[in-house]
């Protein structure tokens, strides 16, 4: 019975691009996959960048992509630089090498 099956659809040609179509489906699949997945997480994250960057002032205790944790000593809306200051070290750097703002040095004061 099981023999009589396969013979017959062994009989039956493939339809009209058949196997030709899959390589183009999976490409279709993993270019929807990155629209729909991967773009908005990276417009978010770019998004949540900019605004920790708006957010930084002087006193605000930030920590690097190097895991640095330092005040701002010295910021400048117009340029891409600041100092912050880490024990006894000032360290000038780049505002895209934040990547966490902790709060600031004035509301730890405060709660002392």
């Amino acid at each position: 019975m099981t023999s009589w099956l396969l013979l017959s659809q062994a009989d039956q040609a493939p339809g009209p691009g058949g196997a030709s179509m899959l390589p183009m489906l999976m490409i279709a699949v993993m270019v929807l996959f990155f629209v729909i997945v991967i773009l908005p997480a990276n417009r978010r994250q770019k998004r949540e960048q900019e605004e920790r960057l708006k957010s930084l002032k002087r006193g605000s205790k930030v920590v690097t992509t190097s895991g640095i944790i330092g005040t701002v000593v010295s910021l400048k809306d117009t340029e891409d630089e600041m100092v912050i200051r880490s024990e006894d070290a000032r360290i000038k750097m780049k505002k895209s090498m934040v990547s966490q703002v902790l709060g600031s040095d004035e509301t730890e004061a405060a709660g002392k």
